[in-house]
């Protein structure tokens, strides 16, 4: 099995490289966990208190239960994914079925800020985009996919997902093994990377 790592900013380009990459690999043989499933379950919170979490901070992901998740999957154990829910800021009472695959990519946010899942991982990928375009790739995700509002959208960036990303998010580049330049389509970087997954597929 081949565990990958794909960070960086919100709005970088993260789920597009990650289309870029399983472009050409069977689908029999991988799949994708996003860090987003795995936001604490804050059921004992009401919607006005969860409402004010900072989803930004290391603290509001369950680190636990994804070292968990990937370590079952290693062994070659199915999981049961957590669903989250951004119109509640919360998990629903749903889960899907993971089944090993040969290649498994993680992405998301903050997963390189943690020793413990980076030593998980056989190869680790940041996407960098410019903080203009994050922000705007944001807003449009937000707005139509997740029902926010412009206002809020801005006043979270402002207060959570800029800060965040300069204490956290940036940072956590320097451990990548590569950094993919995303202010636009780059097939060199997804081309090697597809490459080097092959040949140590070869080697499973």
């Amino acid at each position: 099995m081949l565990i990958i790592g794909i960070a960086g900013g919100t709005g970088s380009g993260k789920t597009t490289v990650v289309q870029q990459i399983i472009e050409e690999l069977p689908p029999n043989e991988v799949c994708v966990i996003s860090q987003d499933s795995y936001y604490k379950d804050t059921s004992e919170l009401t919607y006005d208190e969860r409402v004010r979490i900072n989803f930004d901070h290391p603290k509001a992901i369950d680190f636990k239960l994804l070292v968990h998740h990937l370590k079952e999957l290693r062994n070659g154990n199915t999981i049961n994914q957590p669903v989250y829910s951004f119109v509640d800021h919360n998990r629903t009472s749903e889960t899907i079925v993971i089944k090993p695959k040969k290649v498994i990519i993680v992405e998301g946010i903050l997963i390189l800020t943690q020793p413990e899942i980076r030593k998980m991982f056989d190869l680790k990928i940041f996407v960098h985009a410019d903080s203009d375009e994050r922000l705007i790739r944001r807003l449009k995700r937000d707005m139509s996919e997740r029902g926010r509002d412009l206002n809020e959208v801005l006043i979270r960036y402002q207060t959570n997902l800029k800060p965040m990303h300069d204490e956290f998010i940036e940072p956590s580049k320097e451990f990548a093994d590569i950094i993919i330049p995303n202010n636009k389509y780059n097939t060199v970087a997804v081309e090697m990377i597809r490459n080097i997954i092959h040949q140590r597929l070869t080697k499973l």
